[in-house]
């Protein structure tokens, strides 16, 4: 009589209308390998005995890992590039989700933590903000970029958007067309639809920090505001996931990149790995403490200070991004609060 094997280990290969699907058993012998339509997946899932179920984190991901957590599989997310090296042969999609397989039982390989959907709503929110200034920002580049072609030249700056093109409007000897002063009207009302579209999401990160204690815990630490802490904590949680706040650096790009070979070690400039807009937050908010540093005596700003003098501005600024970053590790993980030197 045959008898069916368990699967232990499934890795699955997400797409859009598709998923490829393949399963191990404790043995390491292929039990299952199949093509499932995206509304046949739960069924199949639900279908089966609770096991391993590992998954890149892409688009997507997230919201499948917490439908088949329901299902009561234990779920694991892989970073795409970490499971690059187990792809066997050319690429497909039934050798992805092999290589899925694989890269999920590694004792060392590390996971991306499940998001929730509370998480992913300020995730998104932040999407929405930073693709309003990007478009805000090219905008005015263009209304500075049209006017140099009548001879009108302007500083860089969005404040300077806002008082000078009032100001060329209203200036009837400036030599342009009342055609282009209507067109310039319109794309001036739409600069500032822009800038209202900004401030109303910066109120709602502000009522989401306000809301969220793990926020507020962070949000102490000088150089840390609502737009850093909130996006910090949606994209972490609490931060377990690493060992230490060391590795919390090193997952935002923060920490030198190591080329060592023959005993010989060899730090290079930040890896700039993981998520670019968190680092961005960081160091920026790193900036304004550094900008603020002059005449302080407690023992972090001379140390920023002393760093200043050594480095230079920018490498102090990243160091201090560096030292944020292990600190929130610490009061994320530990729920402790935020201490201000004395």
């Amino acid at each position: 009589m045959k008898v069916s094997k368990k699967i232990v280990r499934l890795g699955i290969d997400l797409g859009k209308n598709q998923f490829h699907v393949f399963g191990i058993d404790a043995s390491g012998e292929v039990v299952q390998k199949k093509k499932l339509k995206r509304k046949q997946l739960l069924d199949y899932l639900v279908n089966s005995l609770p096991c391993l179920v590992g998954m890149e984190a892409c688009a997507g991901s997230h919201h499948w890992a917490r439908e088949i957590t329901k299902l009561g599989h234990e779920v694991r997310l892989i970073s795409p590039q970490l499971v690059k090296p187990y792809v066997k042969g050319n690429k497909n999609d039934y050798n992805d989700a092999e290589g899925i397989c694989e890269a999920v039982s590694r004792p060392t390989m590390r996971f991306v933590s499940v998001k929730s959907i509370e998480q992913q709503d300020v995730q998104a929110l932040h999407r929405m903000r930073q693709s309003v200034v990007k478009n805000r920002t090219a905008l005015a580049n263009q209304i500075r970029g049209l006017l140099g072609e009548y001879g009108i030249v302007m500083a860089q700056g969005l404040s300077r958007i806002r008082t000078r093109i009032p100001e060329i409007l209203e200036d009837g000897e400036n030599g342009l067309t009342d055609r282009f002063r209507g067109w310039l009207a319109q794309l001036l009302e739409e600069f500032r639809s822009m800038d209202q579209r900004v401030k109303a999401y910066d109120r709602e990160i502000k009522q989401l920090y306000d809301a969220d204690e793990a926020c507020r815990r962070i949000g102490a630490i000088g150089g840390v505001g609502p737009q850093s802490a909130t996006a910090i904590v949606s994209t972490f949680g609490d931060g377990r996931q690493f060992s230490n706040g060391r590795q919390f650096a090193a997952s935002l790009g923060l920490v030198p990149r190591q080329h060592t070979t023959g005993g010989k070690p060899l730090l290079l400039g930040i890896s700039k790995r993981g998520d670019k807009y968190i680092r961005m937050l960081l160091i920026h908010g790193a900036r304004s403490v550094i900008n603020r540093v002059d005449g302080k005596c407690d023992k972090r700003s001379r140390w920023l200070q002393s760093l200043v003098a050594r480095r230079g501005k920018n490498k102090a600024a990243v160091a201090l991004a560096n030292k944020h970053a292990r600190v929130i590790w610490a009061l994320l993980s530990r729920g402790d609060s935020y201490r201000a030197a004395v």
